[in-house]
């Protein structure tokens, strides 16, 4: 009995261990010191293998930071969440893949473009200057861009609204799929089909000559599709309790869609109207093919040939020396400015109008 009892004793003195369904986890630093080491490990072994290409370097990389976190968790977390970093980890590298390209790109541009880019650049044309001296700039660019992207939104935008407003409120039947039908045709036509059509109908047919106009039309059937689809999709966003609430109080449908949809869409609508202009405003092959190109400042977008940013990059690249070359980069950063303006006016816009949460 005397040892029975002892152990009793020994065991109700002894430390009691609760439990526990804590997993064991990798710490917080983990991912970032394997990332580290298996970049360390991809320079060096290519390095040692005399490979010159640092994207093999970033591959191998890759391939040792995805195998060692799947090995290390495995090791540490058990094999099913040893599955959930493997997939974490391929897209981080699937991110960094698409980012680096990205920033190598707007690190080039701005590092070249940046050469010529003054006030001078900016207020100039190139009338009376050679394209293989320095000198010049892009103002006449500017000005082409800027009417003949603001003509095709005058012309798209509002065909694109109520185009959506038709298929959402009152499209039911053959018709309503048959516009559906040719709204998804126009979204994948190319821009050079939207140039030969208009080249083809307006310039060749009608016998009008080139200019921006023309160009604008081009621009407007390649915008139109985008502003159907971006603002039909807004309008399915709006609750239907709204539309019968109104719809119940005895108010017309055309009223409920003007005073209760639309302000309720609107800032997905600019939205997608922006993002729609700043697709448009990179495309080249249009107006080389309409707008023709010219060296002079033509304010007037309804006759004779103007130039345009896409164009002008296009024009300064082809002549092929450096000073054009330097040009070219220059009118490229311009582009990317004016684009990622209308992209931070867009955003600014639907956070804007966005609807107030209550409490």
């Amino acid at each position: 009995m005397s040892d029975v009892t002892t152990d009793k004793t020994l065991a109700a003195a002894a430390p009691q261990r609760t439990p526990t369904l804590r997993q064991p986890r990798l710490p917080r630093w983990a991912p970032a010191a394997l990332a580290a080491a298996a970049a360390a490990a991809g320079c060096g072994i290519g390095l040692g293998a005399g490979l010159d290409s640092r994207i093999q370097w970033g591959l191998m990389a890759a391939v040792l930071y995805v195998g060692g976190m799947y090995v290390l968790a495995t090791a540490v977390e058990g094999r099913r969440q040893a599955k959930d970093r493997l997939a974490t980890s391929l897209v981080w590298v699937c991110f960094l893949a698409a980012v680096v390209p990205l920033l190598s790109l707007g690190w080039e541009t701005v590092s070249r473009g940046s050469k010529v880019l003054d006030g001078a650049f900016l207020s100039h044309s190139m009338g009376g200057v050679l394209t293989i001296q320095p000198g010049g700039g892009v103002y006449h660019a500017i000005i082409g861009t800027l009417e003949q992207v603001g003509i095709a939104t005058a012309i798209a935008a509002p065909i694109g609204l109520l185009t959506a407003i038709y298929l959402v409120e009152y499209g039911r039947g053959r018709l309503a799929k048959a516009v559906t039908f040719f709204v998804d045709v126009m979204t994948g036509i190319p821009s050079i089909v939207a140039g030969l059509f208009v080249l083809s109908f307006w310039i060749l047919m009608l016998d009008n000559g080139y200019s921006g106009f023309a160009g604008s039309m081009a621009l407007a059937i390649l915008m139109m599709p985008v502003v159907v689809r971006s603002t039909e999709e807004m309008l399915k966003l709006v609750p239907n309790e709204l539309r019968e609430a109104s719809l119940a109080l005895g108010v017309p449908k055309w009223r409920t869609i003007l005073k209760v949809v639309l302000p309720t869409a609107i800032g997905g609508i600019a939205t997608g109207v922006m993002l729609a202009v700043a697709r448009i405003a990179g495309e080249s092959a249009p107006i080389v093919l309409l707008v023709f190109g010219s060296q002079l400042i033509n304010n007037n977008p309804f006759e004779g040939a103007q130039s345009s940013l896409p164009y002008y990059i296009y024009e300064q690249w082809a002549a092929g020396n450096e000073a054009s070359y330097d040009r070219a980069w220059a009118a490229a950063l311009v582009l990317i400015a004016f684009v990622m303006i209308l992209n931070l006016v867009a955003r600014g816009i639907a956070r804007w109008k966005a609807p107030k949460a209550g409490r």
